[in-house]
């Protein structure tokens, strides 16, 4: 009995199926961004002082 071929990221062969297919990936540059962004706007709101980030 044969077992299913399941794709791997270096084998990228396989089809995704449509729920892989929607699944939301965050890289690592949206991700600094987002956290940049609540940084800011943590010591635009006064929550952090300026001199925490440098």
């Amino acid at each position: 009995m044969a077992t299913p071929h399941t794709p791997s990221p270096a084998d990228p062969t396989g089809t995704a199926s449509p729920e892989e297919a929607r699944r939301f990936h965050l890289n690592e540059d949206w991700a600094a961004t987002v956290v940049g962004l609540v940084l800011l706007g943590l010591v635009l709101t006064g929550v952090l002082g300026a001199d925490v980030v440098p």
